[in-house]
């Protein structure tokens, strides 16, 4: 995360949906994450930060 920005969050999505719990890709898709590889830069709010908590296995902050 860069330091000039601290009020978002770049994340990327480093491991698959496939054979996971159901609600784990519906945090994904909800997180905007596509397939491993993509990222997005949302803005870091309590909710988007409750959903990278319960699929931190499978993304990476950059």
């Amino acid at each position: 995360m860069a330091k000039s920005n601290e009020k978002t969050v770049r994340i990327r999505q480093t491991g698959s949906q496939i054979r996971r719990d159901k609600k784990q890709a519906l945090y994904l898709k909800s997180l905007g994450l596509r397939g491993i590889g993509s990222e997005k830069v949302l803005e870091r709010t309590h909710s988007v930060l409750e959903l990278i908590k319960k699929v931190r296995h499978m993304i990476k902050i950059v």
